[in-house]
């Protein structure tokens, strides 16, 4: 059986790639799990889990209740809401859709970049208001854009900087090719006018980006994050953007999602939220939901078992 836990808000359910599960056996929940027991309840039967939502969290605690689950193929990039550890041990084996969201995200990354450089949201507030500013944003022309990670995601950003005019420089775990100029992490921060995420949320990441970086940056020096939350320590970047010693914040993704609405972030003029949406448009959702299940198809026609062609939704 192929269970989809957590289709909510609708994704799967009326995206024109479940055509492609047409008569295989199928439990989809239109809700996401309240807790852990949830999940379990739900997946007792999977011998495949299609996952949506990170929010969906696959603890070693739960796969080990999950005595038939093989595959969970994961809609997104990150896994950091699978144990893959205890996945391995388990023989389940967990597979992502790399590359089909890049675009998406490079695209909300750089709209980020531009929104802050203009200030646009300050200058549309204050025109609404009735006043007339003038002379409020930054060209990026000739401007700095500094990596943390040159992925997919990050490389693609780089194309569309420099074809506005923008030098690129990078930092990366395994530098390679010609996507930016390479430099140290601390060079990133202290050279750069606008500095952008865009590494994986792992152990080696948690908590790499903190006080000590936002202090070498620049202070009309701009920081997007639209990778992972806790890659950042958000405490120090509240204080550096409270501090005015940076000038401002595109963030798309949170230590906590959703934002807890006693987030100082939510009080600030010079940031702009988003809800951990980047790479959520309708080219990027199918391309997306096409390959999560194209993996699931292909896993179980090489290891079984058989569909049973009934589908049903809870």
């Amino acid at each position: 059986m192929i269970v989809i836990p957590d289709d909510e808000p609708a994704v799967m359910s009326v995206s024109s790639a479940y055509s492609r599960l047409s008569g295989h056996e199928i439990r989809l929940y239109a809700s996401r799990p309240s807790d852990s027991e949830e999940l379990v309840g739900r997946l007792q039967d999977a011998d495949v889990v299609i996952n949506i939502r990170s929010t969906t969290r696959f603890t070693g605690a739960v796969l080990r209740r999950c005595p038939r689950l093989r595959l969970i193929s994961v809609w997104g990039t990150g896994l950091d809401h699978v144990d893959l550890a205890a996945a391995k041990t388990l023989g389940i084996r967990v597979t992502n859709t790399p590359g089909v969201s890049a675009t998406a995200v490079a695209e909300h990354t750089v709209a980020l970049i531009m929104a802050l450089a203009r200030g646009l949201l300050q200058v549309d507030r204050e025109v609404r208001e009735g006043r007339w500013p003038r002379g409020m944003g930054r060209q990026l022309y000739g401007k700095t854009l500094g990596l943390v990670g040159t992925g997919a995601i990050g490389r693609e950003v780089a194309r569309i900087a420099k074809g506005i005019g923008m030098r690129v420089i990078g930092w990366t775990f395994h530098p390679a090719g010609d996507a930016a100029e390479w430099v140290s992490l601390e060079e990133v921060f202290r050279q750069a006018d606008v500095v952008s995420v865009h590494v994986r949320q792992s152990t080696q990441t948690v908590g790499m980006i903190r006080r000590e970086h936002f202090q070498l940056m620049k202070p009309h020096a701009i920081f997007i994050n639209t990778a992972r939350g806790p890659i950042v320590c958000e405490s120090d970047l509240v204080e550096a953007l409270q501090a005015r010693r940076i000038a401002g914040a595109g963030l798309d993704v949170f230590e906590k999602e959703p934002l807890p609405p006693d987030s100082p972030l939510l009080k600030m003029n010079n940031v702009i939220l988003t809800p951990h949406a980047a790479g959520i448009t309708p080219e990027a959702t199918e391309a997306g939901l096409e390959m999560a299940i194209r993996t699931a198809l292909a896993f179980l026609a090489e290891n079984g078992p058989g569909s049973v062609k009934i589908s049903r939704q809870v």
